[in-house]
């Protein structure tokens, strides 16, 4: 696990999640602290997942050969798609500067 440009650039910084258990094979992750999010970029795994505190299935993201974050898969309130705030399957590609789709 890493975070947004160290990585995959040579630098080592110290690890902001817990891997709490796999899902097929995939580590799930939870963060430390205040960090609550999936990393920018991976270490050693090509996908990860997060589940939220009840432990349904929150967000999946995989990565590249380089470790750079490519796709996003999550469930979550997402007004854009749902007026509703009910949470809404969807999906985000991001490009190596870490710009995201809509």
């Amino acid at each position: 696990m890493g975070g947004r440009g160290t990585y995959a650039s040579g630098k080592n910084v110290p690890f902001t999640y817990e891997t709490v258990g796999t899902i097929e094979g995939v580590k799930v992750l939870r963060g430390l602290g205040s960090n609550h999010d999936l990393p920018e970029e991976a270490h050693s795994s090509n996908t990860y997942i997060r589940v939220g505190k009840n432990g349904e299935f929150n967000m999946l993201r995989e990565y590249d050969s380089d470790h750079y974050l490519t796709t996003e898969v999550a469930y979550h309130k997402k007004r854009k798609l749902d007026n509703s705030g009910k949470p809404v399957l969807h999906i985000h590609f991001y490009d190596r500067n870490f710009n995201r789709s809509d």
